[in-house]
């Protein structure tokens, strides 16, 4: 069974990635297992000053999966590089994803030129679609000529492969995956967290300190393979698809919707070994359903 996947020019040993956010900076799952089984990392987002998110509570649960409003805390861009990286780089030997927020154009422009500066960095993922951070993220991802504009700037300055990453909390995917496409995207990544809400049934209150969050988790998935399948159907570039995924049987269906690669994300909040266990499990899956390289079912639904 082959899971080896060519992405961007770059040869992966099986397509699964954890979703930035999800797994930190990498390093802290080492103690757990050999994280050097993973198809990369997509690192925990990164802006040019540092964060300290949003104020508690930030973590609501759900029936299929929970809602999150962390808000991006990380150590700012120069502490990722000259401090996680090389941390990260002790115990894991491949390249990374580096994921980027910002506030403003000159943000994101700023902080992508200073991460691709590290060898660690295969590719940027930019986040135009965290629904967390007042006035950036999700502000840049739901108007299709503002996304452009963001990301033909970053393009300009970014030497590595650009990823975009889009949010779910639009009217139409396709026509915010044509505008990145159009601005100069090597690759695109969807799907990102859906808004949504808790209340707290003692004080009629919101759980979430800022009200609202991310849901991700299993209940999303449906939506996740709907819009991986539209955009991969619609663009020239190719696909991260996540959202919802558990186990192996997901990233095959994942993958026959479109998706290159796949990323999985709550699910290492549920299970820390989640990656380990379905990287673990492909082979036999494949057999099962008679599956020889993973890259032939790229797109294998029509």
């Amino acid at each position: 069974m082959d899971t080896k996947i060519k992405f961007l020019g770059k040869e992966f040993k099986n397509p699964i990635i954890p979703a930035s956010g999800t797994f930190g900076f990498g390093y802290e799952f080492a103690d757990l297992y050999d994280i050097n089984i993973l198809g990369s990392i997509s690192i925990k987002g990164t802006t040019l000053e540092p964060r300290y998110g949003n104020p508690l509570p930030r973590i609501a649960e759900c029936p299929s999966g929970l809602i999150n409003s962390i808000g991006l805390q990380n150590p700012g861009v120069d502490k990722v590089v000259s401090e996680e990286l090389p941390k990260l780089d002790k115990v894991y030997k491949d390249q990374i994803i580096a994921n980027v927020g910002g506030h403003s154009l000159y943000e994101y422009v700023e902080t992508v030129k200073r991460v691709i500066k590290s060898d660690k960095v295969f590719a940027v993922e930019l986040n135009i679609s965290c629904p967390n951070v007042q006035g950036g993220g999700m502000a840049f991802g739901v108007d299709p000529d503002t996304a452009h504009d963001l990301v033909k700037a970053v393009k300009e300055v970014c030497t590595k492969p650009l990823i975009v990453k889009l949010s779910p909390n639009v009217t139409d995917i396709v026509k915010m995956a044509k505008a990145v496409e159009a601005a100069g995207a090597d690759a695109i990544s969807l799907i990102n967290t859906l808004v949504g809400m808790r209340i707290n049934l003692k004080t009629g209150q919101p759980i979430i300190a800022v009200k609202k969050g991310g849901y991700s988790g299993p209940g999303i998935l449906p939506v996740a393979i709907r819009m991986v399948y539209e955009v991969s159907h619609a663009v020239n570039v190719p696909v991260i698809g996540m959202g919802g995924i558990s186990n192996a049987y997901e990233v095959i269906e994942m993958m026959m919707a479109g998706a290159s690669l796949v990323m999985v994300g709550a699910e290492n909040l549920v299970n820390p070994y989640a990656c380990r266990d379905i990287i673990e499990d492909l082979p036999r899956v494949m057999k099962e359903l008679q599956i020889e390289n993973l890259s032939d079912i790229i797109g294998k639904a029509k």
